[in-house]
């Protein structure tokens, strides 16, 4: 019986070594890229990005002990993932590298993230390591507002609202943000019961108003709770309560906010001193 076999030549010995790894390399090559995005994500995935596969909870912040591997498998997964160079923009800018963040941002961005496009907004509308360009950052969110992402079309309203861009149409905007407050954003939480509660785009309605405002309190939004704490004091939208106004301020108060500040030191001292002429003396704390 007749069998064909490979003499045992150098040549056919590397023949067999290359065919066997055409068979091997492709899925490794593969299985490397997705364990690189993997690694990735664990440590530099942000938890507003819609683009986040089930599974994936992300990081507010890189913790310093994560950089380091960040920039590793985030820059190598980042040739095929638009995702992974966002997350790369993120570890840069934890590394304190932001001409770098800035660019992997708008490579993303032009890629289409819109998580990137909300970061690399967020830098042109505050002149964060980069020309301060409030029109530049209006259409960086208005692309990300369109493609979604909550926090594009709750910064849309922000900076309309600070008086940097020309504010969108009102009704839309209002529409965009109720979209955005489904996926439990705390800022179109916050800045649609704002527009509840003045009537902006819509009828006013304060009931609705402050439980927006109560929901985004609960996620620690500063604005929300000083809103709470103005809500319970004058019991618009539901019960009026100066202990629970007080305590909505001092959580504002503790996160920074000077205007909860203000209105936790006037509610501590309600009563002011004055003398004949009508002039401030001292005031009366409780």
């Amino acid at each position: 019986m007749n069998r064909r076999s490979c003499i045992p030549t150098v040549a056919c010995v590397v023949s067999l070594c290359l065919s066997a790894l055409s068979i091997v390399s492709a899925p490794s090559r593969a299985h490397a890229q997705s364990a690189d995005l993997v690694l990735c994500d664990r440590v530099a995935a942000d938890p507003a990005d819609p683009e986040n596969p089930p599974g994936v909870k992300g990081v507010p912040a890189i913790a310093p002990s994560d950089v380091a591997i960040a920039l590793k498998y985030c820059r190598a997964a980042s040739r095929t993932s638009r995702r992974a160079l966002f997350e790369l923009g993120r570890a840069y800018a934890a590394n304190n590298q932001l001409p770098e963040a800035i660019a992997a941002y708008r490579r993303a961005a032009d890629k289409g993230s819109s998580a990137a496009m909300v970061e690399l907004g967020v830098l042109l509308a505050a002149g964060n390591g980069i020309a301060k360009d409030p029109e530049a950052a209006r259409k960086l969110f208005e692309r990300a507002a369109e493609a979604g992402n909550p926090r594009g079309i709750a910064n849309l309203q922000a900076l309309a609202n600070s008086g940097a861009a020309a504010p969108p149409n009102p009704a839309a905007a209002r529409a965009m943000l109720a979209r955005a407050v489904e996926a439990n954003s705390a800022e179109a939480q916050y800045q649609l019961g704002m527009m509840m509660a003045n009537g902006t785009g819509g009828p006013r309605d304060d009931a609705g108003a402050r439980g927006l405002f109560e929901k985004a309190a609960a996620q620690g939004h500063p604005g929300a709770l000083e809103q709470m704490g103005i809500f319970a004091e004058a019991g618009r939208g539901g019960p009026q309560s100066n202990s629970d106004a007080k305590a909505y301020f001092a959580k504002a108060a503790a996160l920074g906010n000077e205007d909860a500040k203000a209105a936790l030191k006037r509610l501590e001292c309600p009563m002011m001193i004055r003398d004949k002429r009508g002039n401030f003396v001292s005031s009366l704390c409780f």
